[in-house]
């Protein structure tokens, strides 16, 4: 009988997530004769390899096209999240460090303490946008692609394993 993680796995055109699997779920379940249910599947005596679904994501993770796109995303997230934690980290040391600055007044009941906690919204904002902006840009195309080379692969195999079941 199929597990959890199994069921409507060998159908065409089955979307749901390809790294479920069944270490992530069956924690504590009872077997049916009342004992806790083996997580990890025995072994067969005759290991019988063939090429399946995280075969085709391995592929695509070694892929030139894959580490590409990781590196597109590397390239701004790092530096943007480096920018956005000290720009964080001096707006509170200053407003522990430095409470006479925080508290000059700039323009009547408006101080730095006020600006500066206002611009950490607004740095958020920005942020947002230009990491859409540059995931539009710069990796949506190729993930997407990336994404359908999957699906046909998978279709290539599933109908490779139905005509090998229907001869």
């Amino acid at each position: 009988m199929p597990g959890r993680a199994d069921v409507g796995r060998d159908r065409a055109g089955d979307l749901r997530d390809p790294w479920y699997d069944a270490l992530a779920s069956g924690w504590g379940e009872l077997d049916g004769a009342g004992v806790p249910a083996s997580v990890v599947a025995p072994r067969s005596p005759t290991p019988q390899r063939s090429a399946g679904p995280a075969d085709i994501y391995l592929e695509v993770q070694r892929s030139d096209a894959f580490q590409q796109v990781r590196s597109r995303y590397r390239r701004f997230v790092v530096p943007a999240t480096a920018f956005f934690f000290a720009w964080y980290v001096a707006y509170v040391v200053a407003a522990t460090t430095a409470p006479g600055l925080m508290a000059r007044p700039v323009t009547g009941a408006v101080n730095v303490a006020m600006l500066a906690g206002l611009g950490q919204f607004l740095s958020t904002f920005l942020l947002t946008w230009a990491y859409a902006r540059h995931a539009r840009l710069r990796r949506d195309r190729a993930a997407l692609d990336l994404r359908w080379a999957v699906f046909e692969q998978k279709r290539e195999q599933e109908q490779r394993r139905e005509r090998g079941v229907e001869r």
